[in-house]
């Protein structure tokens, strides 16, 4: 009875570990793409009315320690650039975390917000997070990049 248990034990845990080398790398693409459409399209938004973002940007938002024009100009920027970089899986971890610093910012500038956004800035928050932690996965240039220039079996050598 209990080698019988050891077994089906077993079996499940291959199972599992078969379907997360499957769905790891896809949820963790899912999470840069949906994260990095949102944000960049909020910066087409941004770019496209020029005038009422810079309205908003200096009667609305209340960035902290910026200039309300410097604070445009970089939180567009921001969500034009590093969603792309995202979506691309590059230097994941450093620009997955800056935009999880963004979105906080996003949060507490606008208080407004709390009221009916606030919960997506708490799933894009968790999906930046993931990122973070996960780093890009399999789908990424990271990846690409690692394979390429590090040979992964001589860094685990030099452990």
């Amino acid at each position: 009875m209990n080698s019988s248990i050891q077994t089906q034990y077993q079996a499940y845990q291959n199972t599992v570990s078969n379907l997360q080398r499957v769905t790891v790398p896809l949820l963790l693409l899912f999470c840069r793409l949906w994260v990095a459409w949102v944000f960049f399209n909020s910066g087409l938004i941004k770019i496209s009315t020029w005038e009422s973002t810079l309205f908003l940007f200096e009667y609305e938002y209340q960035v902290p320690l910026l200039p309300w024009e410097i604070a445009a100009y970089v939180g567009t920027a921001t969500e034009l650039i590093i969603p792309v970089l995202l979506a691309l899986g590059l230097f994941t971890r450093l620009f997955a975390a800056i935009l999880f610093v963004f979105n906080i910012m996003a949060v507490v500038s606008y208080p407004a917000l709390w009221e009916n956004g606030f919960y997506d800035h708490q799933l894009w928050g968790l999906m930046i997070l993931i990122n973070v932690i996960w780093g890009a996965g399999f789908f990424s240039t990271d990846h690409i990049l690692s394979k390429t220039f590090f040979n992964r079996s001589e860094l685990n050598r030099s452990k």
